[in-house]
């Protein structure tokens, strides 16, 4: 994380992830260290990047003319933090993502969010693809429980979790914590003062 200012991606923390159609989801807490990290951003004026699920199907939560479209309390973008709607999975999609942060040099980005399985895990395998520093936040990210393509067996919402980010862990970005990404802006920040 030291080539150029890290980028936060907070992806789709949106109401409609509150709804009860999901099923059960694990990391409770993912939320709240979701927003230490946004804090932890704006204090040391890094850039966040905001991004917001636009879904076409009507009945989805997430769909713009439904109330789970909005963002969750304390979430979305400040007047000056860059801001993207998307209708897919991935962040890079019908987006000026990756122009945005070619044109701003930016080159290492952590992830957030919801879901680890879905928007996050799609938008890290792209991010890795297209060449970016990518850190995926293991406790700032929560996922639901998935029924198999056979409709025979169910995989809890932790276990779900675990696979995503093992599969993504050295092959598309790195898997890490809050409290080490904290660690490392801390260090970041030492450097910068002693030059």
């Amino acid at each position: 994380m030291t080539k150029s200012r890290p980028v936060l991606v907070v992806i789709d923390v949106q109401k409609g992830f509150n709804q009860p159609i999901w099923g059960k989801r694990n990391n409770p807490h993912a939320e709240k260290q979701m927003l230490t990290l946004i804090e932890e951003w704006r204090k040391q004026d890094y850039p966040i990047i905001h991004v917001q699920h636009a879904s076409k199907n009507p009945d989805s939560p997430l769909h713009p003319a439904n109330p789970g479209f909005q963002f969750q309390e304390g979430f979305g973008p400040n007047e000056d933090e860059y801001f993207i709607r998307k209708s897919v999975n991935s962040c890079f999609i019908g987006t000026e993502l990756d122009s945005y942060l070619k044109a701003n040099g930016y080159e290492t980005l952590v992830i957030v969010g919801l879901t680890t399985n879905h928007c996050v895990s799609t938008t890290v395998r792209m991010a890795g693809n297209l060449g970016y520093r990518v850190y995926v936040v293991h406790d700032a990210t929560a996922c639901f429980e998935r029924e198999s393509y056979d409709g025979v067996t169910r995989y809890d919402a932790e276990t779900v979790h675990q696979l995503a980010l093992a599969s993504l862990h050295g092959e598309f970005g790195e898997v890490v914590s809050t409290e080490q990404v904290l660690d490392v802006v801390k260090a970041l920040k030492e450097q910068n003062m002693l030059r």
